[in-house]
């Protein structure tokens, strides 16, 4: 473990001298410093917590594994093949494409739409009161 803490405090002092390279120039030196140290905590404890899921993963037991791989080969059939054609339609087109014959046209006119006018009252006192909205706006 010793070993690895090395690692980590290397991984630690790189992401502070980055972050301490970045921001000195912008900044006074003891914000770049405590942000490089807080830089250099966040980067030590990221590089711990990976080598920690790192040996979790290899300390699993071999027969999950197994058990895992026997359960994705059971259902290796179910979802594996996808039907991409489409029902033969091309009756049903055919029978759109044809021709009404005359005395179905003749049944269906075409109506336009009417739809109702908006018809503008004159008021005298809109011009008024016009006026009088357009002064009290421009007063403020």
């Amino acid at each position: 473990m010793t070993g690895k803490i090395r690692y980590f405090l290397l991984i630690g002092f790189i992401g502070f001298l980055i972050t301490f390279a970045v921001s000195a120039g912008n900044n006074l030196f003891a914000t770049s410093l405590i942000r490089s140290l807080l830089a250099f905590a966040i980067w030590f404890a990221l590089s711990w917590a990976g080598s920690w899921v790192i040996s979790v993963l290899k300390e699993l037991p071999p027969d999950v594994e197994a058990q895992e791989e026997a359960a994705l080969a059971g259902e290796l059939g179910k979802g594996g093949n996808l039907d991409l054609t489409t029902p033969d339609e091309s009756k049903e087109i055919g029978d759109l494409l044809k021709q009404a014959p005359e005395g179905e046209l003749s049944e269906q006119q075409f109506t336009p739409l009417n739809p109702p006018r908006l018809v503008k009252t004159t008021d005298d006192k809109a011009p008024e009161e016009l006026a009088k909205v357009v002064r009290h706006l421009t007063e403020q």
